[in-house]
């Protein structure tokens, strides 16, 4: 069990990220925390695509197909989940930097980041 654990470290990275980043989102009441869970929980979904694409096979390479061998005889990786990847990691940096002005704004208005106390304000109104 732990040979297998030591093999596959990165799976096991990503579900300690994960539960992390869930927990971190569901139980913090602060918005900036809540969004810190958010990122967690992306950066194990980017760890697991990456980790889905390695091959650990011998005579393994990057997909890039050399010269002397035939497109069908070379063992390559898929250079897709790289690319969706590092289309997710654009993506996860366009809705922090989204997240983050609203939590300003936010805080500008209410002079507060606690969800509780956010409620109560907004009951209020």
């Amino acid at each position: 069990m732990i040979e297998l654990l030591a093999s596959r470290y990165t799976y096991v990275l990503m579900f300690v990220l994960l539960g992390i980043g869930i927990y971190m989102t569901i139980a913090s009441e602060n918005l900036v925390k809540k969004l810190i869970g958010v990122n967690l929980f992306q950066t194990a979904i980017f760890l697991f695509f990456i980790s889905m694409a390695y091959i650990d096979v011998e005579g393994a390479s990057a997909p890039i197909v050399p010269h002397h061998g035939e497109p069908g005889e070379v063992m390559v990786a898929s250079p897709l989940p790289q690319v969706i990847v590092l289309t997710a990691i654009v993506v996860g940096i366009a809705l922090t930097a989204v997240g983050l002005a609203l939590i300003i704004r936010i805080y500008s208005e209410y002079g507060t980041l606690r969800e509780d106390t956010l409620r109560e304000v907004r009951a209020d109104e």
